[in-house]
């Protein structure tokens, strides 16, 4: 994750640098469907962005937009989510979830370069929002022992930086080009966030936690309708 904060905080830079000399901002604003393939878990999100061209020659662009993304899992292993145990392996306690359903929906920033005015470059990440889904048995692993509990999304999504991070959230980069006038096909790559909290604090040591997390990257592709 630490790559796609260097990239953003570069990105964002060069996007203020050309701000300060544009003349004209032209906006664009477009529908979005991705549907995601990874280890374990599928996803499909549906997304509304609007950008902003900057510069002289207008070729970065800097946006906004909202995103419903859903998360389907079987089989997989959500590790302790609190930074001061994510940080230590040794730390970290597990769920084993045979399968996870989970809907989140978020504000989110979108930055990218128009290669050619059909062919983009770009980046997204959610910023701040929320959480929902069905409470499942799961189990538990820690301190050398076994135990059944249940858990459910993480009710608040919130970027906080790598293991500070909250909740569910959603990043790609991708590469999108506009077949036909308003539509345009995509093919990315998505780092998704799962984070689920357990009814109660199933971890004791070092500390009592009832969050855990799942980290999966898919392959990613999708449909865009520009308006």
């Amino acid at each position: 994750m630490k790559l796609f904060y260097t990239l953003f905080l570069f990105t964002f830079m060069c996007f203020s640098a050309n701000a300060q000399e544009a003349t004209k901002k032209k906006s664009e604003q477009l529908l979005d469907v991705t549907f995601g393939f990874g280890s374990g878990q599928s996803t499909i999100s549906f997304g509304y962005f609007k950008s902003w061209d900057l510069g002289k020659k207008q070729g970065f662009y800097i946006g906004t937009g909202v995103r419903l993304s859903n998360a389907f899992g079987k089989n997989q292993v959500f590790t302790s989510a609190p930074a001061s145990l994510a940080a230590n392996s040794a730390n970290k306690d597990s769920l084993f979830s045979s399968a996870a359903s989970t809907y989140a929906f978020n504000i989110l920033l979108n930055l990218g370069y128009h290669i050619s005015p059909k062919l983009d470059l770009g980046f997204n990440i959610d910023l701040i929002g929320a959480s929902f889904g069905p409470s499942r048995i799961k189990l538990f692993s820690g301190n050398g022992t076994l135990d059944v509990t249940t858990a459910e999304p993480t009710s608040m999504n919130v970027l906080l930086v790598g293991n500070n991070d909250r909740g569910t959230l959603n990043s790609e980069f991708y590469l999108r080009y506009k077949v036909y006038k308003k539509i345009g096909v995509k093919l990315a790559y998505q780092h998704f966030f799962t984070e689920l909290t357990t009814i109660e604090k199933v971890q004791t040591v070092p500390v009592q936690n009832d969050r855990f997390r799942n980290i999966t990257n898919l392959f990613s592709v999708g449909l865009a309708y520009h308006f």
